[in-house]
């Protein structure tokens, strides 16, 4: 009897996420931040003919420098909030995470506030980054 109700309760309390709805605007949103991207690419590259490699790395500088300006005045978490997964392209969530944990240790100082929060986030990537890099070269090594 108890399961019941208590049944009865919690399915009248859980809340409905529109697992859709929010499929189809991190999509979107990720599409677009994407779609963005390649215009850059494509005006460094071809307008301005830059060499291939030389524009993917002036898009890189430009996303991550428009992530930052937009995550330091309020607009990208406003962005993240609608999207929810929309933005967590590697190099645009990688350059927010950052931003927002500059500015929250930003009362602290310098070294001791921004430099060593943004270092102890960065950390984490670098070394998740170089021990998969190691794990699956010696993978491919083995396998060849």
């Amino acid at each position: 009897m108890e399961k019941s109700i208590f049944k009865k309760v919690l399915d009248r309390n859980t809340i409905k996420r529109p697992i859709f709805l929010n499929s189809i605007k991190a999509f979107l949103v990720g599409g677009t931040i994407c779609l963005f991207a390649q215009g850059i690419l494509w005006f460094f590259k071809d307008l301005l003919n830059i060499e291939k490699d030389k524009a993917i790395s002036l898009m890189y500088i430009v996303i991550v420098g428009i992530t930052s300006l937009l995550t330091g005045i309020g607009i990208f978490d406003k962005i993240g909030q609608f999207s929810g997964a929309g933005t967590i392209i590697p190099i645009t969530g990688f350059a927010n995470s950052m931003t927002s944990s500059a500015l929250e240790s930003k009362s602290e100082g310098i070294i001791l506030g921004i430099m060593s929060n943004m270092f102890k986030l960065a950390g984490a990537v670098i070394v998740a980054g170089v021990l998969s890099a190691f794990i699956v070269g010696n993978v491919i090594y083995l396998f060849r």
